[in-house]
């Protein structure tokens, strides 16, 4: 199945695994990449830059595949040297960046110049359309379905995606709320030239999500996220936990950011994934969890989508089209 993505970025299937922080390590990218999808690695998982760099070599001797690097900037309360992980990014030869949050312009020249291609996620059309004119490559369009950072525009992917397909001349993969050969078709009909996924590759047997995790999704529906932050117009979708309904009640009271910051710190969050307490930080799912019943490998999760999308046109769509001639 060759589209748009496939073909500049050197894969054979179209999809892309997310920049996930905390799940994107060098087991689960290596996985997703040698079976043929992009695997994306998360500067921002690891604690420095030289840490980034050493990251980076890992995954080197487990895949020869390319993989992608994501970056994504954030107003934090402790600064990050993001210009620091950008060059470790260019010295070490990543060939493919992914950048999400706020707008990538001032790190645009380095990367540029380094022929890296530039994939920027957005969750508005809007958005879309100013990371073409400063130069990226392609977007990641993030529907409101998504998995952390939603935007504050709440649209859904049926429309956010054709709607930024018709304004941009640039590729457009869809993001948020993908997981299984229906949505690629889906995509791809609604004019994406591809699929990111996050919450489905979390669930994954070379993901570095606790087990307690990973069932956690598969037991969960669509119903079980929260959007929190909404109060400081950082919306991101989370976990339905007793902790996530806590924060809420919180906004709703009028608390800061200050008051807020303990409970939604990103080192609980941490180790919510690796020790596999569902209550003991905010931890980031998409609404897809309503979709995911299993625990695969990359590799057959991947192959399954493929095939499920071919089952799907040649099958159904095909047919249908054929019954009206």
């Amino acid at each position: 199945m060759q589209t748009e993505l496939t073909k500049r970025l050197g894969i054979e299937h179209p999809i892309i695994q997310g920049g996930m922080q905390w799940i994107g390590r060098a087991e689960l990218v290596a996985a997703v990449s040698n079976a043929g999808a992009l695997g994306t690695l998360t500067a921002l998982t690891q604690p420095t830059p030289e840490a980034l760099r050493d990251e980076i070599a890992r995954l080197r001797t487990m895949t020869d595949r390319p993989f992608a690097v994501n970056l994504t900037f954030l107003p934090t309360l402790k600064p990050v040297p993001y210009a620091a992980y950008r060059d470790v990014i260019i010295d070490c030869g990543v060939k493919i960046v992914e950048t999400a949050g706020n707008n990538p312009s001032e790190h645009m020249p380095a990367l540029k110049a380094a022929g890296i291609t530039v994939i920027h996620k957005c969750t508005t059309a809007r958005h879309a359309l100013k990371a073409q004119q400063i130069g990226v490559d392609m977007v990641s369009i993030d529907g409101f379905e998504c998995a952390g950072h939603t935007g504050e525009e709440d649209i859904p992917g049926l429309i956010l995606i054709p709607s930024a397909v018709a304004k941009l001349s640039i590729p457009v993969i869809a993001s948020g709320g993908f997981g299984d050969g229906k949505g690629l078709v889906a995509a791809l009909a609604l004019g994406a030239e591809g699929i990111n996924m996050g919450t489905r590759f979390m669930c994954t047997q070379e993901s570095p999500a606790h087990l307690n995790i990973k069932q956690a999704i598969v037991d969960n529906t669509e119903t079980d996220t929260a959007l929190i932050l909404r109060s400081l117009r950082n919306s991101s979708r989370v976990a339905r936990t007793n902790l996530a309904q806590s924060i809420i009640e919180m906004e709703k009271n009028g608390a800061t950011i200050i008051e807020l910051g303990p409970k939604i710190a990103g080192a609980k969050g941490r180790q919510v994934y690796e020790e596999g307490n569902v209550e003991g930080g905010i931890w980031t799912v998409g609404m897809v969890q309503g979709l995911i019943h299993d625990i695969p490998t990359c590799a057959h999760l991947i192959q399954r989508i493929v095939d499920e999308a071919h089952a799907i046109i040649e099958q159904r769509l095909m047919k249908l089209v054929g019954n009206n001639g």
